[in-house]
């Protein structure tokens, strides 16, 4: 890959020339193509004949871009875009992060999730259908796909918090790999989106004539393993050091599958280890606001699914280095599912969820609106927690008269509604702000705008994995990570915290500006890397290496110049 600073020519199979070569996205210039370039590679009368240049197109594919009435319309443009010349699309992304992130990730990719058939055009990333299940490793040797060394895989069950997508799924993967490039520069040759297509069970998918999915109710059990093991192998097999994200997994698959393959491959499930790295780090941010430690910290998680018990697992781990023993941490913290309160003596508890049970004997004495159930408003009225984060996806599940009663007991209470999209969140921040009279640091999983409050526009964190996984991915491939660990995660959260304007500025935001993302991405991938070295399953490079490591695998989104092979 060429250097950022220095473009090296590229050279082109002089047989793709004409159609052929305009028709590839990755090296697609479109009326930036030289006069030079268009004599070698018979261009001429496909282009319109002013020579153009990228920051011309950028400009006027933003104008058009902003013309939409509606982000859906915005987000089908990118991909038709992404799928016409990507540099370009890069370029656009790179130099209005702010802007495009919403648009190609949350909250916008839901509703392209939602509605992926609508607009499906172009092959990108594959599709790994039940029925072709004995072509799988036939459809992965094919060599275009050679240098991929990064993919995000998903079956679309649980798409954000709009349950089972089917092939919308697909979205899913193609967004995540899109930051990937955007905030850390990994080549999108090296990036490879898949869906595993297992069947739907969402019936408006399946009645729907427009579906490109495979028409069947979900396969499970037995069928359902067999097939998911003989994805992995075939990975393993043709892409031996891959780094392989899943996504979107429902909550009886995530953590199953990510506990059977995390010894296997290098492999991470970013829904549960992402979302509790940049939970903790916007955490360890706050807590450099609020002055109380991570170890005196009471946490609420509504949300008792693999996410909710990623973050607390993760927070657990940092509240024992600082000193707690894991019996101590574990009881900081109340987690919340559908039914109330996970406690042993109101019902039966079992699963990941169990660890994080409080015990009868710490609950018996509480006051309770209802009895033989504990809400939220009974959570914060008896245990006053300092901490309070939604991964539920319901949305308003952070009811007024809960975070009130949390605002009579903490003097700056930390509250992150991290559901996505938009229209998932557990509260609204300007509800959050009103209830606890401006008090509140809150993070959020989609972008919300300052809320205006007593003279003053508080700034809303987006407290979003885009800030953790591409850094992670960034680290991997530089220094030859060959597994993915907690405490490399739990590096790139507190490189995150470190990160944060309110550490010079208590008024200030938790984290560092959207449109700062690629910096982020460096930075963390700096601490992930020196972690993975640490924890000995990375290339044991020298200190003074490892920026530079870091440095060579960013890829800028410019053009270079064309020469035949």
């Amino acid at each position: 890959m060429a250097s950022p600073s220095q473009p090296a020519d590229v050279l082109i199979d002089a047989r793709l020339s004409g159609v052929e070569l305009i028709n590839q996205p990755l090296f697609n210039k479109g009326t930036a193509f030289s006069e030079e370039e268009r004599d070698t590679f018979h261009l001429h009368g496909l282009l319109p004949p002013t020579i153009g240049n990228l920051d011309d197109q950028v400009r006027r594919r933003m104008k058009v871009l902003r013309s939409f009435a509606t982000d859906f319309e915005r987000y089908a443009f990118l991909r038709d875009l992404q799928d016409i010349n990507e540099t370009l699309f890069y370029a656009l992304l790179v130099r209005n992060i702010e802007e495009t992130l919403p648009l190609v990730y949350t909250p916008t990719v839901g509703e392209g999730c939602q509605r992926f058939s609508e607009i499906w055009r172009r092959p990108r990333g594959l599709f790994l259908s039940y029925p072709n299940r004995h072509r799988m490793r036939e459809i992965l040797a094919d060599p275009r796909y050679d240098k991929v060394r990064v993919i995000v895989v998903t079956d679309g069950e649980r798409i954000l918090g709009l349950g089972d997508q089917g092939a919308g799924g697909m979205g899913i993967s193609i967004g995540k790999l899109s930051l990937y490039t955007a905030c850390a520069g990994i080549h999108p040759q090296a990036t490879l989106p898949i869906f595993l297509d297992v069947g739907t069970n969402n019936e408006e998918r399946l009645d729907n004539p427009l579906y490109v999915g495979w028409r069947n109710p979900r396969i499970r059990g037995e069928d359902y393993d067999a097939f998911v093991e003989e994805f992995v192998a075939a990975v393993s097999e043709r892409w031996p050091d891959v780094l392989l994200q899943w996504e979107d997994f429902a909550g009886a698959n995530a953590g199953v599958l990510l506990e059977r393959y995390r010894d296997r491959l290098c492999t991470f499930n970013d829904d549960i280890q992402g979302t509790a790295a940049v939970a903790a780090g916007t955490l360890m941010a706050a807590i450099g606001v609020t002055g109380v430690p991570l170890r005196e910290q009471r946490i609420c998680i509504v949300g008792a699914g693999a996410a909710g018990t990623g973050i607390a697992g993760l927070l657990v781990k940092a509240m024992m280095e600082e000193g707690l023993s894991e019996s101590e941490a574990l009881a900081r913290f109340y987690v919340l599912d559908s039914k109330g309160l996970v406690a042993h003596g109101l019902r039966e508890v079992a699963g990941d969820r169990a660890q994080f049970a409080q015990s009868a004997e710490a609950v018996a004495g509480w006051r309770l609106a209802e009895p033989g159930r504990i809400g939220l408003e009974d959570v914060m009225a008896n245990a006053k927690p300092t901490a309070l984060i939604g991964v539920s996806g319901q949305a308003g599940a952070f009811t007024e008269a809960a975070v009130r009663e949390m605002a009579r007991h903490v003097e700056r209470p930390i509250i992150f509604p991290l559901s996505n999209p938009t229209s998932r969140t557990e509260a609204k921040p300007g509800d959050l702000i009103e209830w606890t009279d401006g008090r509140a640091l809150i993070g959020t999983g989609s972008p919300f705008a300052p809320v205006p409050w007593k003279g003053r526009d508080i700034p809303i964190n987006q407290t979003n994995n885009s800030y953790i996984f591409p850094g992670v991915g960034l680290a991997v491939l530089a220094v030859g990570a060959r597994r993915v660990t907690d405490t490399m995660f739990m590096a790139a959260g507190r490189a995150l915290a470190a990160l944060s304007p309110a550490r010079q500025d208590p008024s200030a935001r938790l984290l560092p500006p959207v449109d700062q993302l690629r910096a982020v991405s460096l930075a963390v991938a700096a601490e992930t890397a020196r972690q993975a070295i640490a924890d000995g399953v990375a290339e044991a490079i020298p200190e003074a290496e490892i920026d530079a490591r870091i440095r060579a695998q960013v890829w800028e989104p410019v053009y270079r110049k064309y020469r035949v092979a």
